[in-house]
């Protein structure tokens, strides 16, 4: 191995540059190789896929497995990043078409990689997403050449998704089907997303196991006289245990309309602190239906990417009020499960699965959460606590990273026995 090889700054994080044929990645084709396609990358910058492979790879325990990871870049470059090897793939301007365009391109980047390597055996292939299903019969052919396995991650019902216009919906639909179809193993990350392609395509008979997602169950790092997080509340007007939380995306299907909505019609004195990106058509549209502005206690408090700011922000709410409807496990949810002691959560599958009596649900019918949240405000400190401690319990036990990532290994090293 290279010891003098370059290191660069990658997301803020330092990687080292592999050169050709001077790296620890040849001449290891007696390891289990595993290659993960359809995250952005690592380091992470966000996203729950990102945060997946970045610990995926961090937690790694077992020697035996050699991870090589698909990154979106426009440098050419192999590089190690928690003893992975990553290599960067570059894709045209070609609007979101070019997430289809990247999976393809690092799938035969990968394909290729094992046919120059003819000691590789049984190979795994890991797809986020279901992104590529008209064209994985292909592809799948090819893997079987090569004795390799393609693993699956479906993720959650992208099709449902209102950012996606009809024709989209329509392909997300037929890719899905096709990607459970040509499968040799489904991982999904939520019980619900198992028992739904299993019952839904029951007639290709999916092999299907349930992995959960993953979380950092631990509070912020930073002391509660940190500068940075006082210097936050006082612009945000916010003040310790006096406001609700709300985290993610501004997207219809995170239900943004009803949690601002009810918390207007609650007699809470608190404020609802909604941390998020701004979709300007879906904030014009609230405004105009709710009047949100009117009302001191809303208060849309941009983003944060500081993750222990974050997790201080978290560890300082009331509570936390949870609108996903749409996907598997989130990481948002998890992460508030393991922070915050109170829980508002919408009462779907994906988000009961995770809390279970660990939290307090709500439906999206009129009056609901407004007397949750009633309810809520007036919880003794001790009832709220437990609550708290019973979440972070479950965490610990069902969803913590080393948890997680020992399953992925097993699952990796039983290559042999999927097919």
């Amino acid at each position: 191995m290279n010891k003098e090889m370059a290191v660069i700054s990658r997301n803020g994080k330092q990687v080292r540059i592999l050169k050709e044929q001077e790296s620890e990645f040849e001449g290891v084709e007696d390891k289990q190789q595993v290659f993960i396609i359809g995250s952005k990358g690592i380091p992470a910058a966000y996203g729950g896929f990102e945060t997946f492979v970045e610990k995926l790879t961090e937690y790694q325990v077992n020697g035996d497995i050699c991870y090589h990871v698909s990154c979106l870049g426009k440098d050419n470059l192999r590089y190690e990043y928690n003893g992975a090897e990553c290599f960067t793939v570059a894709v045209p301007n070609i609007g979101s078409a070019g997430a289809v365009y990247y999976d393809l391109a690092a799938l035969n980047a990968c394909i290729a990689y094992c046919k120059e390597r003819p000691g590789i055996k049984r190979p795994v292939f890991y797809i986020l997403a279901c992104r590529i299903g008209p064209f994985i019969s292909y592809y799948k052919k090819q893997i079987r050449k090569l004795g390799g396995v393609l693993y699956v991650n479906p993720d959650g019902h992208e099709w449902k998704r209102s950012k996606w216009s009809l024709p989209v919906r329509a392909y997300w639909k037929i890719s899905e089907r096709c990607m459970v179809k040509y499968a040799d193993l489904l991982i999904c990350d939520s019980k619900n997303i198992k028992k739904y392609v299993e019952k839904r395509y029951r007639r290709y008979d999916p092999n299907a196991v349930f992995i959960a997602y993953g979380s950092e169950v631990r509070l912020s790092a930073l002391p509660d006289d940190d500068a940075r997080f006082m210097e936050w509340m006082a612009d945000k007007d916010l003040r310790v245990e006096a406001y609700y939380l709300v985290v993610g995306r501004f997207v219809p299907e995170n239900n943004f309309e009803t949690m601002i909505r009810e918390f207007m019609k609650s007699e809470t004195k608190r404020d609802l602190a909604i941390i998020t990106t701004v979709n300007t058509s879906l904030m014009e549209e609230l405004r105009q239906k709710l009047h949100f502005e009117e009302d001191s206690r809303i208060k849309f408090v941009g983003t944060v990417y500081d993750q222990e700011l974050l997790k201080k922000i978290r560890e300082n709410a009331y509570g936390y009020l949870h609108g996903h409807e749409v996907g598997g496990t989130n990481p948002s949810l998890l992460e508030a499960l393991g922070i915050t002691n109170l829980n508002l959560l919408l009462n779907v599958g994906f988000n009961r699965e995770v809390a279970e009596d660990t939290a307090l649900y709500w439906s999206k019918s009129e009056g609901s959460l407004a007397s949750l949240i009633d309810r809520a405000d007036v919880m003794s400190e001790e009832k709220i606590m437990i609550l708290g401690e019973k979440a972070k319990r479950r965490m610990r036990q069902y969803y913590s990273w080393e948890y997680i990532v020992d399953e992925y290994e097993k699952v990796f090293l039983s290559a042999d026995n999927t097919v």
